[in-house]
């Protein structure tokens, strides 16, 4: 009868190799060096603004109040127009914004040359900063991000102040919307009722500001 045969023994586990705390900090470092996906960024800067704008118009007044036929007068001197275009400018600073944003969007809507100029310029920032994953290489020297940022800036000014007639639509567009926004803010008699000293104070500047937003909401609560 043959015999049985021992059974093998058992293998020893073998233990894993220690790392290093040297190891483990590196690669932290490199998987937190690589950039995020950069739609996810774009997702992240695009519902960040869509957040604050929403949060900024929501402190708009009804435009019935700022169309109220019943509300408008000559004003007797332009002491008295400044003192209204002062408060309106106070009171209705977000509508007053949206203003300008329309008049600017309107006027560029009719000069499509000088659209497409901005959209070029809004493509070519996205895609220097954020769509491009590698480095930015110009006759074999590798660009900094501060070097990249005064660079764009450089060709920006020059596309807009001197190349094209972007400039001029631009500032067609700001002063048609001061000439509409001082016209309703001297010629609308401004109600003692909502507004107070701190808002009297306000000048047209937080229109572009956004300042006084918070006075303006804890007195209405």
């Amino acid at each position: 009868m043959a015999a049985v045969a021992p059974p093998p023994a058992p293998v020893p586990p073998v233990a894993p190799a220690p790392v290093s705390a040297a190891a483990v900090s590196t690669s932290v470092q490199s998987a937190a060096a690589q950039p995020a996906s950069t739609p996810s960024a774009l997702w992240l800067v695009g519902s960040r603004l869509r957040e604050y704008a929403a949060s900024t118009f929501e402190q708009r007044k009804p435009w019935g109040e700022v169309l109220d036929r019943s509300s408008f007068s000559k004003p007797s001197s332009l002491q008295e127009a400044a003192g209204r275009l002062r408060k309106n400018a106070g009171y209705f600073k977000i509508n007053y914004l949206i203003v300008i944003m329309m008049t600017v969007a309107v006027t560029f809507l009719t000069h499509p040359s000088s659209l497409l100029v901005l959209g070029f310029l809004a493509a070519s920032w996205v895609y220097v900063f954020a769509i491009r994953q590698g480095p930015l290489v110009i006759s074999g020297k590798e660009l900094s991000e501060r070097e990249k940022l005064l660079g764009m800036s450089g060709i920006s000014f020059l596309v807009v102040f001197v190349l094209t007639s972007v400039a001029n639509v631009l500032f067609s567009a700001l002063t048609l919307s001061c000439i509409i926004i001082g016209l309703h803010g001297a010629s609308r008699v401004p109600d003692d009722l909502f507004l107070d000293e701190a808002d009297s104070n306000q000048s047209l500047m937080s229109i572009l500001t956004g300042g006084g937003a918070s006075t303006t909401g804890a007195n209405a609560v």
